[in-house]
């Protein structure tokens, strides 16, 4: 599955979505990950409730299963939801592959229910998971 950081130093995801100067875009499995690309963004990022800005941004995350954010606005996460992506923020900023290795541990044990809805939607495989999983109501 893809999975996007918004990061303005490419090592941390430390953006607000809106205002972020580069989404790094990692192609994550159970066996590890792989930067797969880098969306630069430039102008004026500021907050300034210009939505039009998001555009470009909504249009880089074609193909991606999560988004991890440092924040994001109300409507910025509903684009995001719109499109299938799942948004996670972080509380302070943390190393990109700190996550990466977090989330592939998830993927190696049993996933939780949403992160199992990402990955049928993204084509991943899921036989390992079927024994023990039963459908919950998110």
């Amino acid at each position: 599955m893809k999975v996007a950081f918004a990061t303005q130093d490419l090592e941390r995801i430390d953006a607000h979505f809106g205002w972020a100067r580069n989404i790094a875009i990692y192609d994550l499995t159970p066996e590890g990950w792989a930067l797969d690309r880098v969306a630069e963004f430039s102008g004026e990022l500021n907050e300034d409730g210009n939505e039009d800005k998001l555009e470009p941004k909504l249009k880089a995350l074609e193909g991606v299963s999560i988004l991890v954010v440092a924040a994001i606005g109300g409507s910025g996460a509903a684009r995001v939801v719109a499109q299938n992506i799942h948004p996670m923020k972080v509380p302070e900023p943390e190393p990109i592959e700190g996550m990466l290795a977090k989330l592939q541990q998830v993927l190696k044990g049993t996933p939780p229910p949403w992160l199992r809805k990402v990955m049928a939607k993204s084509g991943e495989k899921q036989a390992q998971f079927d024994d023990d999983f039963e459908e919950e109501e998110a």
